[in-house]
């Protein structure tokens, strides 16, 4: 299954909502998004992962170089994972989980929440 995301706006935060698989053929698209976002001077970023069936390593380290991007420009990373992670079969969460960065990254279950910033993060 190919990679597909779309960008919106939710407030002040670019929102990418990601879907399909995120490997080692598909990654350098969502690297490349999230560079285009921050060089149009974007520094709220949510990556909605909720449609991502599949994530390797690659896809992991997407995650975490944008992490370290938008912490360089003073920016924000949320990510959007299902609320009860992997009990919802988030398959992200479950790679993130095994390879314990999982505590690296803000999660929230859903838009709204990720956008609003007097929301708390889910627990890792």
């Amino acid at each position: 299954m190919a990679l597909r995301v779309d960008e919106s706006e939710q407030g002040t935060w670019t929102v990418l909502r990601v879907s399909g698989e995120l490997d080692l053929v598909t990654s350098p698209r969502l690297r490349r998004q999230v560079h285009d976002a921050v060089a149009e001077g974007r520094r709220d970023l949510v990556l909605d992962l909720s449609g991502v069936q599949f994530c390797d390593s690659s896809g992991v380290g997407v995650l975490i170089a944008a992490r370290r991007l938008m912490r360089s420009c003073q920016g924000r990373l949320r990510l959007i994972l299902p609320a009860r992670g992997a009990l919802d079969g988030s398959h992200v969460n479950k790679v993130l989980a095994a390879l314990g960065v999982r505590r690296l990254f803000e999660v929230y279950g859903d838009v709204g929440s990720a956008a609003d910033d007097l929301a708390e993060p889910l627990s890792a």
